[in-house]
């Protein structure tokens, strides 16, 4: 059944223009950069007014459960409001009535986003009008269908949350043991007490220009890995022949260390021998960029196999652990080498080969470095298996979307 939007909603709230000149409050002022999934209750600059400040400036405050709906500039960014809360004039606030479920109005402008957004391009700054929503015209089902609908697209949103919660806490917990094992030299010694704290013995290292503990050596990257450059020539036109050859791109190479496939750069089959004739990555192998984002940094997961594109490098590790290699890149030393060997042009940093060849590992005796992997390489699959289910889960979500909104579609 098709109707327009404000025979829907309860009221449409549009933000004044005003910005609050004091901030002292217990009220959220919320931009749009405070909004990171679907609910929105906080501001991340810690920006609150009082009462009093909406009572003077006639503020308009969005109760619980009003949508916004970024309408100047960036199109279409939306988030529930889960406790009230006040925002600037880029958003304008959709307070739902009994006959709309919230959540399902929130799925459905997101899947017609694209097309609101071409509504807004008509003009010099993009912009939609509080009359454009009024008489913009939906699709819903009955409110019951409506709230099964919201209840499964839910649970697929709070599951693929759930996974990158447990990646989050799985990647800050070995970041924790390598920094507290390799950057305060306080792993388990022989009778499982803190090294360094114990009064574990330290010589000064001459590379480093600082101590380490007392049979511990500093090699080179190029001792313990192999390190290969990406192709310096033209970038491949994207053509689709078939799923094994693509080419990952900067994009694919994620903060969290992790790669990210829901978007391949496809190549024909000649394209991708020529381009792998270097190096074919695989398990194990980390891709470190070189310009545009210097240093991003990722590791290959299992039963992944691709070739790098324009400004990559493989490391590929040879006589060092995998997941102690990943996390060393991590620590405050590597970081610290990194940037003394980045170059800075007249337009953007760079970090070629060359400066990834002079990096310095420290290394450990062989048994801590093998007693680190084995509660790090553990923690990375089951980090590496949430990434490909959510994947999954994203790719389900998209293809049913359309197909629950228009009642086409029903999942037991």
């Amino acid at each position: 059944m098709k109707v327009k939007l404000k025979n829907v909603l309860s009221e449409f709230i549009v933000p004044m223009r005003d910005k609050p000149k004091s901030f002292n409050g217990n009220i959220p002022w919320c931009k749009i950069e405070d909004i990171n999934g679907k609910y929105l209750s906080d501001t991340l600059t810690e920006k609150y007014v009082t009462e009093d400040t909406i009572k003077t400036m006639n503020l308009k405050v969005y109760p619980v459960n009003t949508l916004l709906f970024t309408c100047s500039a960036t199109i279409g960014v939306t988030a529930i409001t889960a406790k009230p809360l006040c925002t600037n004039q880029t958003f304008i606030g959709l307070v739902p009535s009994e006959k709309i479920n919230v959540e399902y109005l929130y799925y459905y402008l997101g899947l017609i986003g694209k097309k609101l957004r071409k509504a807004a391009s008509i003009t010099t700054i993009p912009y939609l009008s509080r009359s454009f929503f009024e008489n913009l015209e939906i699709d819903i089902p009955s409110i019951d269908q409506q709230n099964w609908v919201a209840e499964f697209l839910s649970n697929l949103d709070s599951k693929l949350e759930l996974n990158n919660k447990i990646n989050s806490k799985l990647e800050a917990m070995g970041k924790l043991i390598y920094d507290y094992w390799f950057v305060q030299f306080d792993f388990p010694n022989k009778n499982g007490k803190p090294y360094k704290t114990s009064g574990g013995k330290m010589v000064y290292n001459e590379v480093l220009k600082r101590e380490v503990p007392e049979g511990w050596k500093v090699e080179k990257l190029t001792a313990c890995c192999n390190i290969v450059d990406c192709l310096h020539s033209k970038k491949s036109e994207y053509l689709f022949e078939n799923e094994e050859n693509y080419l990952l791109q900067l994009e694919n190479i994620m903060s969290d260390g992790l790669i990210d496939l829901s978007k391949k750069y496809y190549v024909t089959k000649d394209e991708y021998k020529r381009w792998t004739k270097r190096i074919e990555v695989k398990d194990h192998d980390i891709v470190i960029t070189n310009a545009g984002r210097v240093a991003g940094l990722s590791q290959i997961p299992k039963n992944v196999v691709a070739g790098i594109g324009r400004n990559i490098t493989a490391i590929r590790p040879d006589t060092i652990l995998p997941t102690f290699l990943y996390y060393s890149f991590k620590g405050a030393e590597m970081v610290r080498q990194i940037k003394l060997n980045t170059d800075t042009g007249s337009f953007f940093k760079s970090l070629n080969v060359r400066g990834i060849k002079e990096l310095y590992v420290v290394r450990p005796p062989k048994e801590i470095e093998e007693s680190f992997e084995k509660i790090a390489l553990p923690n990375r699959r089951k980090r590496e298996l949430n990434k490909e289910e959510n994947q999954r889960l994203v790719e389900l979500k998209k293809w049913l979307l359309p197909m629950l909104m228009n009642g086409q579609v029903r999942v037991n």
